[in-house]
């Protein structure tokens, strides 16, 4: 009986240090993360956006990316559906991911609704990163309602910043969303093949900018992707003929 109580302590004690980490990494996501909605209120109050327009696109949409990509149109001058449209086919992954962690988590019915307003980037690098179902779930709630708090908050305290502050331009912020676009999406491409990615539709949206709408050159550098990948397969089909 001593011993199985010993052992009992053990699994209680090893179970709380698993607990404690991942809410450590998930914390640490989600506040470094949430600090940069600062960026997206000024970027959108910037953009011409009003104090509750950007609150709502924070509170509503709650993708950082997608988010940064309609303000970012609306500023160069493209029309709302062309700005909504890129918005909309960046925030397109979040609805893979969903299909992922829909399995992982197995969470009720009830919830999946509440919970899907949480499935974005960090949300399912930290689940996905777990070894159990249990530290799954626990990471992406903590995840979840940290990013969310936080990006909210910060949200509301860059439009009023950028309100008291006037013109963002002569500030130089209208270069904080992309910055911080650029600072999230650099340690995400670790492989060749996503840096050749990342390349060409800098290159393609650079490129394109001058002679096309606002909001259009996003949507094309879309076209990076199956065009490295098609180049990519094509390279190790010669390899294995070889």
């Amino acid at each position: 009986m001593a011993d199985r109580t010993v052992l009992e302590d053990e699994d209680v004690d090893i179970g709380g240090k698993a607990d404690r980490a991942v809410v450590r990494d998930a914390l640490g996501v989600g506040v470094a993360v949430g600090l940069s909605g600062f960026a997206f209120g000024v970027t959108s109050a910037g953009s011409g956006l009003t104090l509750l327009q950007t609150c709502a696109l924070s509170l509503l949409v709650f993708t950082g990316a997608s988010q940064f990509a309609l303000v970012g149109a609306l500023a160069a001058g493209g029309g709302p559906f062309t700005a909504a449209a890129g918005a909309l086919f960046l925030g397109v992954r979040n609805a893979f991911y969903g299909l992922r962690l829909s399995q992982l988590l197995a969470l009720p019915r009830a919830v999946r609704p509440f919970a899907a307003q949480w499935v974005i980037d960090e949300t399912a690098a930290v689940a996905l990163a777990q070894p159990t179902r249990r530290a799954a779930r626990l990471g992406f709630v903590v995840t979840g309602l940290t990013l969310y708090l936080l990006w909210n908050l910060t949200t509301l305290l860059g439009a009023l910043g950028a309100e008291a502050i006037g013109d963002t331009d002569a500030w130089g912020l209208d270069a904080a969303g992309p910055a911080v676009f650029l600072a999230l999406l650099a340690p995400m491409l670790k492989t060749g093949t996503e840096r050749a990615v990342a390349g060409l539709a800098v290159l393609l949206g650079l490129g394109l900018l001058p002679v096309l709408p606002a909001g259009v050159p996003v949507l094309l550098a879309a076209l990076a992707a199956p065009a490295v990948l098609w180049a990519d397969g094509r390279r190790r089909g010669r390899g294995d003929a070889r």
